[in-house]
């Protein structure tokens, strides 16, 4: 009888959260399953090691991200909006799944590092039509990268909120304006 895919997705839920919130040596197998509640033969049945996990939480948090990718190339109200509009973090697998691996990466773990980097490169690529060179580019992956940043934080250490609504939108046009490719 074959494991129900659900108990796998709520492993790797369980997983990013225990590592966002206490951070990796805390999530270890046991915690993993308890808070996933399987056994942890269950666990096992899914992922046979603390490094088959991390690989996992990686690859599903790379094929989120290429979801993200395809919407944003898509949007109708242009790349650069979309891409800076979900630069803010809203509890989304997505974000979920990149604060947890960035957790692994910040511990050293080379697999994440190097996903952390390709996803990045992947919005880049996405971007990149739409700026007018290189620094343009950065501008706006910096821009975002702030406002995913700022938007993250839950302890009030960056002064001022996190723009929204208008003050977005406005934020939004000054940088398509300074990075536009034409």
């Amino acid at each position: 009888m074959s494991r129900p895919p659900h108990a796998r997705e709520s492993v790797l839920d369980a997983f990013a959260a225990i590592l966002a919130a206490e951070g990796d040596r805390a999530a270890t197998m046991d915690a993993t399953a308890r808070a996933a509640g399987v056994s942890k033969g269950g666990l096992l049945y899914h992922f046979a090691s603390k490094d088959a996990l991390e690989a996992g939480l990686i690859s599903r948090m790379e094929a989120l991200a290429a979801e993200d990718v395809a919407q944003i190339k898509q949007s109708p109200e242009g790349a650069v909006a979309a891409f800076m509009r979900t630069s803010l973090h809203t509890g989304t697998p997505l974000d979920n799944s990149i604060v947890a691996v960035s957790r692994l990466a910040q511990n050293g773990c080379a697999p994440a590092v190097a996903a952390l980097r390709r996803i990045r490169e992947s919005w880049e690529e996405a971007i990149r039509p739409y700026a007018r060179d290189e620094t343009a580019l950065q501008l706006i992956m910096l821009v975002s990268d702030g406002l995913y940043f700022n938007n993250a934080l839950t302890v009030g250490s960056v002064p001022g909120p996190v723009p929204t609504g208008a003050e977005l939108d406005a934020l939004i046009a000054l940088v398509q304006s300074a990075a536009s490719a034409g």
